[in-house]
């Protein structure tokens, strides 16, 4: 379905700026966005995907992974085509990085999708996948759907979102799982074709609107793996986000352009762990290593264990209905506790 799009400026000579997303595309009549999935017509810009669904499912939270939303629930997912990043890695280049007419997908109206998540017995629906921002006016009309039915939203993303765009759909949005892919400018150019100052904006605002935050930082060695760059990340985290704030440090594995990278090695995710741990980081998470320690809920205080997880479910949950450890009291900030 094609619709109207939202936040963009009509320019002279029939031309556009985009207002959605950080590129802030000014596109020529006829031509589409840097997403490849907005179009200007005439001097109107037009989404080409309003409720086109490339991918549904309904996963464990943790799999996002946001291991402090909801834990134990189910998320009924959905994502669409395109992306405004082209990242040499991605997982999910067979929906991300091709054409809009070279995959098959099905029309699912905003009342569609709530109505299958609350048939599906889902806390929340996460927008994942590919980026959710471009596919903004499905979201925003979504979540404010499921918001009055009771709903959880989360947008599992690059963080490459306005400041514009993020500010409206806050109401509606509970939280923002982000990857900060890297540390430098110069990884983002490359691998990316984007920018990082962008996301890191996106994260702050998101935190100061109120919305759940958890980072996540893939791992890819010889690329984003050195010690100061992970300490750079760590620092920033902890001043512009907080202690509390969860932070994933995940195994690459080869894909898509970087088939010839090795995966990434566990003793340098256990190094980013302890650093983090060391920085004073609270709740530092190791990912895609099924079965490792470091992928449960410890107190920061007295370091019992208090979730335990296994193969993206929790298996054992050992916080208070008071949202504190039972065995010293310390706050666990977790939203939606068991």
């Amino acid at each position: 379905m094609i619709k109207e799009a939202v936040l963009y400026d009509k320019l002279d000579g029939n031309k556009v700026r985009c207002r959605v997303c950080s590129h802030r595309c000014i596109v020529a009549d006829g031509k589409k966005g840097f997403c490849r999935v907005r179009e200007n017509r005439n001097g109107t810009y037009y989404t080409l995907i309003y409720n086109t669904v490339s991918s549904e499912a309904i996963d464990p939270i943790e799999k996002k992974p946001l291991f402090h939303f909801y834990p134990g629930t189910l998320a009924y997912s959905l994502g669409t085509l395109g992306c405004n990043f082209r990242c040499e890695h991605c997982q999910n280049w067979t929906i991300s990085q091709i054409g809009i007419n070279e995959v098959s997908t099905v029309e699912i109206t905003p009342e569609e999708a709530v109505q299958r998540a609350l048939a599906a017995g889902a806390r929340t629906i996460a927008w994942t996948y590919n980026e959710p921002t471009i596919w903004y006016e499905y979201t925003y009309d979504c979540a404010r759907l499921a918001k009055e039915a009771g709903l959880a939203t989360a947008y599992i993303t690059n963080g490459y979102i306005t400041k514009e765009a993020l500010e409206n759909i806050s109401p509606y949005l509970d939280a923002f799982r982000v990857d900060i892919k890297a540390f430098t400018e110069d990884f983002y150019k490359k691998v990316a074709s984007a920018k990082l100052s962008p996301v890191l904006e996106s994260a702050k605002l998101a935190r100061e609107l109120g919305i759940h935050v958890e980072v996540v930082n893939l791992v890819i060695p010889q690329y984003n793996d050195s010690c100061e760059e992970i300490r750079n990340l760590i620092n920033w985290v902890y001043e512009n986000l907080g202690a509390d704030t969860p932070l994933h440090f995940t195994r690459f594995h080869p894909q898509y352009h970087m088939s010839d990278i090795i995966s990434t090695p566990i003793h340098k995710l256990e190094e980013a762990y302890f650093t983090a741990r060391k920085a004073g980081m609270k709740f530092v998470y190791i990912g895609n290593v099924p079965g490792h320690d470091h992928e449960n809920t410890y107190c920061p205080v007295c370091r019992k264990l208090l979730i335990k997880r296994g193969m993206f479910s929790v298996v054992r949950y050992d916080i208070t209905p008071e949202g504190t450890c039972p065995h010293c009291g310390e706050p666990i900030p977790i939203i939606g506790v068991v």
